[in-house]
């Protein structure tokens, strides 16, 4: 069994055991190695600094004390998380209650977890990678109102298909309901994708095809 190691975080595994065997149990390994190998990349592109630029929120995943992962809310005027470089990012801390759980889980343990979810495209983007805690004025300035500063160096990044990010009020046309079929993503049709589906979605689209082509 192949293992897909990312580059970051030491060299940190993609895939533990029960990803690998959850993928073997809905024949999906293929398209997981595939996904790990062309879209996993240890900075940001182009692309990814002008998602974080557009947006106004993130979710940020820490660890605390005991292990337990620990997920909180940062919002900001669009563009409020810095990109320092291809390789940092910088996320300020406003006025909160007080409890400093994220921060301070970030001071003993310093993995993080990032999630910014562009729901124009609609798209979503993971950053994992390693912070530290500054309340230094040198990294205020830029900050109007943070009383601290996440510092991120990015280990990996990769992103998240959007297909259940709910927009403008409506729920996404991919979740399941009672009588309807939810169509088709459009990633599926992908050439180089859709050789490694599992074999449940290349019948799906072959199905798809012939009812759109009845005569072909």
């Amino acid at each position: 069994m192949s293992e897909h190691v990312a580059s970051g975080l030491g060299g940190g595994t993609l895939y533990g055991p029960g990803a690998r065997a959850l993928q073997a149990a809905f024949d999906s390994q293929r398209l997981a190695d595939t996904l790990a190998a062309v879209t996993v990349h240890g900075e940001l592109d182009g692309g990814d600094i002008e998602l974080i630029r557009e947006q106004s929120t993130l979710w940020i995943s820490t660890v605390d004390a005991d292990g337990w992962p620990d997920v909180s809310y940062k919002g900001g005027d669009v563009g409020f998380v810095q990109v320092a470089s291809p390789s940092e990012l910088r996320i300020p801390s406003y006025d909160g209650n007080g409890m400093w759980r994220t921060l301070g889980n970030i001071v003993d343990d310093g993995r993080v977890a990032l999630l910014f979810v562009d729901e124009r495209r609609p798209w979503r983007m993971r950053v994992h990678g390693r912070a530290n805690v500054s309340v230094e004025p040198v990294d205020l300035a830029p900050h109007l109102g943070a009383q601290a500063v996440i510092i991120v160096s990015i280990g990996r990044v990769f992103p998240n298909c959007g297909r259940y990010i709910h927009q403008h009020g409506d729920v996404s046309k991919f979740v399941p309901r009672p009588g309807l079929e939810p169509p088709i993503p459009d990633w599926k049709r992908i050439d180089g994708l859709r050789q490694v589906l599992p074999a449940r979605d290349q019948e799906a689209l072959a199905r798809d095809e012939r009812a759109a082509d009845p005569g072909g």
